[in-house]
């Protein structure tokens, strides 16, 4: 367990992960108080959210937000990286790539005058931030794409639009959904930043802010909290869905 490159059992690893989160919990449980509040009170603040309709509405509220903004960058970054292949078109995929420099903060004057309401605005600095990092992974799949894929085409007969469908398209369908995992996790960490610029519609990220405001920082912590949990459970579902759709990748794995 302590050796460089040692393997161990799956049951071995979660044994260690649990042991390790719950000295955690003790320790901090067993510090001093001050500013930061002991877990017990951090998951009593997390038992009264949950026991309210609100954290359910607002919870909802930035999941259906967070689903419509990876629905649109999933559509736009495979429309740009499968025509990243095209000479007209790789430019316009290696702007958006050089567009991950940019910050939010400076556009979102610019963004409020494009959109027409709290929500669409919301929606395009969620896209703005995700399509640009989608992206990238994804071009840099292509690029590792062996060069004997598309002589095999060739030789089979195909033609260009048939060697980028078989060989991009449905060839490295697996990864694309490997990715949308990965910034699933961009998405559901920007959620409470963009949801504080518009605070009508309600989300957990309007909810943090109003327990900042009162400095609660039992609430926020809980919220936090929540927060973590969520986004661990997506990340464990979505990796049981590409292993369902994609078997072939599990033998790989193994």
């Amino acid at each position: 367990m302590f050796k460089p490159f040692e393997k161990i059992s799956r049951q071995t690893f979660l044994i260690m992960v649990v042991s390790q989160v719950l000295l955690t919990l003790i320790a901090w449980q067993l510090s001093p108080g001050g500013l930061i509040p002991q877990p017990l009170h951090v998951l009593s603040a997390l038992g009264q959210l949950l026991s309210t309709r609100l954290l359910i509405d607002n919870l909802l509220v930035s999941l259906l937000l967070t689903l419509q903004a990876m629905v649109y960058s999933i559509l736009i970054t495979l429309l740009f990286s499968y025509l990243s292949v095209i000479p007209f078109f790789h430019s316009i995929a290696g702007f958006i790539v050089k567009c991950r420099y940019l910050t939010l903060t400076g556009l979102i004057f610019i963004f409020t005058l494009l959109t027409k309401d709290g929500s669409q605005l919301k929606l395009s600095l969620l896209v703005f931030g995700i399509v640009p990092f989608f992206t990238t992974s994804f071009l840099a799949v292509i690029l590792r794409i062996p060069a004997q894929e598309f002589e095999l085409c060739q030789t089979l007969g195909y033609s260009r639009w048939e060697s980028l469908y078989e060989v991009i398209i449905v060839g490295k369908a697996d990864q694309v959904f490997e990715m949308v995992r990965q910034n699933f996790a961009i998405a559901w960490m920007m959620i409470t930043m963009v949801e504080g610029l518009s605070m009508s519609e309600g989300g957990i990220g309007a909810l943090l802010i109003k327990y900042n405001k009162y400095n609660d920082l039992t609430h926020v912590l809980a919220l936090q909290a929540l927060i973590f949990g969520i986004g661990l459970c997506f990340d464990y579902l979505l990796g049981l869905l590409r292993g369902w759709l994609f078997p072939y990748t599990q033998i790989h794995k193994n």
